[in-house]
């Protein structure tokens, strides 16, 4: 294979670039330990004055509690549904496959906020409107073309050949899907749940519309604590969050490897 080495300009470019994006996320680190009142940077003091406090704000943990519950639960729905859809339209090729997929994958045209307000029309009309019910059918909503997406990228990219010499040496087609498909099929399943995960939990925008005062999740809360009053105790829940993505993406990478997972073959 065949190695291209970056010149020491573009190298720098590159390393300044990176820089520039990560600055905010870099700068929630020393305000999370501030003991300031207020956001501010530099801190003036230091202190884990806002850790303690997350720690007893029952309102944020419960909040938490809830989008982890929920990402996990729409994690599991979108898996369960996008695997055979996948299936069927990549490997079947139906007459509605093409129809099927671009049905499934329609939300990722339409802006979040008129998707949000969309459901919110619609769920005012049936009672599903600050339910457990209904955030976990809105969220499903966003995360189902993630997920399809990525396991048509992943189906299409295997190799038919094993399935068809399963089939061939008489194994049934279901024992061809459980035993052959399914295991090539691997990285984009551990790829969609972690996307579909950190969609779910990160979802603030149509959330916003379908939750209230006795059911909300922590991208809601964070906002509306920021809109009371703007302190370093959001600075310390970011910097829990990003910890969590970062874990996410480890796990990920130890068990597939990201290359394998999120990128193409060709």
């Amino acid at each position: 294979m065949e190695m291209h080495r970056t010149s020491l300009p573009m190298g720098i470019l590159v390393t300044l670039l990176f820089l520039f994006l990560l600055a905010p996320v870099l700068l929630v680190f020393p305000i999370s330990f501030s003991g300031d009142q207020i956001l501010a940077f530099p801190p003036s003091s230091w202190s884990l004055r806002w850790y303690s406090a997350l720690a007893s704000n029952t309102v944020m943990i419960s909040a938490f509690s809830t989008s982890f519950v929920l990402a996990a639960i729409v994690t599991a729905l979108s898996l369960l549904i996008a695997v055979p859809a996948a299936y069927a339209i990549v490997r079947l090729k139906t007459a509605g496959s093409e129809f099927l997929f671009n049905l499934f994958t329609a939300p990722l045209l339409l802006p979040t906020i008129v998707l949000g307000l969309a459901i919110l029309i619609v769920f005012a009309s049936i009672g599903l409107l600050a339910t457990f019910h209904g955030l976990v059918i809105a969220h499903l909503v966003v995360t189902l073309p993630y997920a399809l997406r990525v396991l048509a990228v992943s189906l299409g990219a295997a190799n038919m050949a094993c399935e068809e010499a399963a089939s061939s040496l008489g194994a049934k087609p279901l024992t061809v899907f459980r035993r052959v498909t399914l295991p090539m099929m691997t990285p984009g399943i551990v790829a969609a749940t972690a996307l579909c995960f950190l969609v779910s939990f990160d979802e603030v925008v149509i959330t916003l519309f379908l939750t209230g005062p006795r059911l909300t999740t922590l991208p809601v809360e964070l906002f509306n604590h920021v809109e009371r009053r703007a302190d370093p105790l959001v600075a310390s829940v970011s910097v829990l969050l990003i910890i969590v993505t970062l874990a996410v993406v480890l796990i990920v990478d130890r068990s597939m490897g990201l290359t394998k997972t999120f990128v193409e073959k060709k």
